[in-house]
């Protein structure tokens, strides 16, 4: 077989995840990997001549024109690209998964979430037209691209569930969940449930059968729910920053869903579920200082020094 290129392999790759039918949004930040550092920096590079040492010499000069998660991104495209290239026998080893980059987290400013008062204050004052929205992302976790893709009939107000099946992308294309734990059912409670029912009476009719549309009952972008809703929001209930920004990303809301799971007292496995986490592993990353209960540990540690010094 004809030796080629890292530029040649990667256009290889490329294809392959067209006919695996990626989401677009994916095809989207890999067709980035490689046009804005892979293609510059590798692309014309023999594939069968490529080196570890090549390879780290690569993420040496990501580190010093991006950020350290983009280079790893881009550690993984590439890495994907000569599988794909092994796999076809262009080459006998991947050498790229000789190198590793280590994520230090030391920097990363600590996550804040809203308090139980900003979260009551969304709700007090969100507009009657946006309150199933926000109440429903407070209430039950879901993502919002799952909460602009939800559908009236993945919506059991009888039993009071609430079932994923699809989400929107950037694009406001429908699919699928991005993984099997994203398929999950959410119950939830009777408050929601009166609001729900009271919003299907007036929510704009389209045929793709969403709940939280646009005013023509096609997907709502992303963008307007949080310029045209959830910014002025924030803004008007004051959760600002000293400059006067908004203190929260949508993202936020899930983040309030979690913390008000785990106040209840639901082990850690219900809250990867309800949130459809593909692992526990995640759940304790974000969430995991929320489940300690320091009074608690102090009695725990009372306890331990009673009894040794008892013994």
């Amino acid at each position: 077989m004809k030796a080629i290129t890292i530029e040649e392999a990667s256009q290889i790759w490329l294809d392959r995840c067209e006919l695996e039918k990626l989401e677009r949004a994916t095809i989207h930040s890999y067709t980035s990997h490689v046009k804005h550092h892979i293609g510059p920096k590798l692309g014309h590079v023999m594939l069968d001549e490529l080196t570890a040492a090549d390879v780290r010499n690569f993420l040496d000069a990501m580190l010093a024109d991006t950020t350290r998660s983009n280079a790893k991104k881009s550690l993984t495209s590439l890495r994907s690209i000569i599988s794909e290239a092994q796999e076809r026998g262009y080459v006998q080893h991947n050498v790229a998964r000789d190198v590793k980059l280590r994520m230090s987290r030391r920097h990363e400013p600590e996550r804040v979430f809203p308090t139980k008062a900003e979260i009551k204050l969304l709700i007090s004052n969100v507009k009657p037209r946006h309150q199933p929205l926000i109440m429903t992302a407070i209430m039950t976790g879901m993502r919002m691209s799952e909460l602009r893709g939800l559908r009236w009939s993945d919506v059991d107000l009888e039993n009071r569930v609430l079932s994923v099946r699809q989400r929107a992308d950037r694009y406001n294309q429908l699919g699928v969940p991005k993984s099997r734990a994203g398929r999950r059912d959410i119950p939830f409670g009777s408050s929601l449930c009166q609001t729900l029912t009271k919003w299907s009476e007036r929510c704009p009719k389209g045929e793709d059968d969403l709940v939280f549309p646009n005013g023509a009952g096609k997907v709502e972008s992303h963008s307007n729910i949080y310029n045209r809703v959830f910014k002025p929001l924030m803004i008007e209930c004051g959760i600002v920053t000293e400059e006067g920004k908004p203190r929260f990303s949508l993202h936020c809301l899930r983040h309030a869903a979690a913390s008000l799971f785990i106040e209840q007292g639901w082990p850690p496995k219900k809250v990867q579920t309800l949130l459809g986490h593909s692992s526990i592993i995640m759940t304790f990353d974000v969430y995991g200082h929320l489940f300690h209960d320091p009074a608690e540990d102090a009695k725990l540690m009372e306890k331990m020094e009673q009894e040794l010094l008892a013994a």
